[in-house]
């Protein structure tokens, strides 16, 4: 593992101290001595690359919907803060762009999660990686891009293949080698309630890298590590961090 790479990711932000996937979350962040943040990006009607977690805008907006129906500027007009707590209220739906921007001031690496609606997986892993390509800042670490969908990891391949993948899954199944092998991921990144030592070992043997998600005790933390665990993702990061 290189120096740059993270031990405890800020899993969209600090989930649990600031709301997901939003500036403040990551200002959250860097305020609880993290150095990486994982966060969720898809598209808009208009092929903008913003953060938000579920297909629709219900959950953690004042919008209703999903994300794709809408462009850029209607979904920029609803709270994405105030469904957290009042002192959030009036926190707008970032897009792409400004989050790097908040980064390189921040000093933060990022795992990036592409998060398509059905259909755009191509279009959603060429758009991130584009704009990660083009505004990336040579301050930070280079941004890791991470997905569930290999259609979306293959584009962002092709558009910016300078960039390490992970593959994302809940259990690391049987074909795991072969998939991760066809997208060149250097990475694997798996649910934690679902792995155990023996997994961990055969992802580590075979050169791959190994973060998983969502770890909020700290306790579990450290039995993870002991298996060879390279990173964790948690919502409460600044309780992990050492």
């Amino acid at each position: 593992m290189t120096a740059t790479r993270p031990r405890i990711i800020g899993h969209r932000g600090a989930a649990l101290s600031a709301p997901e996937n939003t500036l403040a979350g990551f200002c959250m962040a860097a305020a609880l001595e993290v150095t990486w943040v994982e966060f969720d990006v898809r598209l808009t009607r208009d092929g903008r690359c913003i953060l938000l977690h579920d297909d629709t805008l219900d959950r953690t907006t004042t919008g209703h919907g999903p994300a794709a129906a809408l462009s850029f500027d209607e979904i920029r007009r609803f709270d994405a803060g105030g469904w957290f707590g009042p002192d959030f209220a009036g926190q707008p739906v970032p897009n792409l762009e400004e989050t790097i921007d908040l980064l390189e001031k921040l000093g933060l690496g990022a795992v990036v999660e592409l998060k398509p609606a059905s259909g755009a997986e191509a279009a959603t892993g060429r758009a991130a990686a584009e704009v990660l390509a083009a505004r990336w800042p040579a301050s930070l670490p280079p941004p890791i891009v991470s997905s569930f969908k290999p259609a979306a990891l293959a584009a962002a391949r092709e558009a910016a293949p300078q960039f390490e993948r992970a593959l994302l899954m809940g259990r690391v199944n049987r074909h795991w080698e072969k998939e991760t092998a066809a997208l060149q991921c250097t990475m694997v990144h798996a649910d934690q309630r679902k792995l155990d030592p023996a997994t961990v070992a055969a992802v580590r043997a075979a050169g791959l890298s190994l973060f998983a998600y969502t770890v909020n005790l700290a306790e579990r933390a450290r039995e993870l590590f002991s298996w060879g665990v390279d990173a964790v993702f948690s919502d409460c990061p600044g309780q992990l961090v050492p």
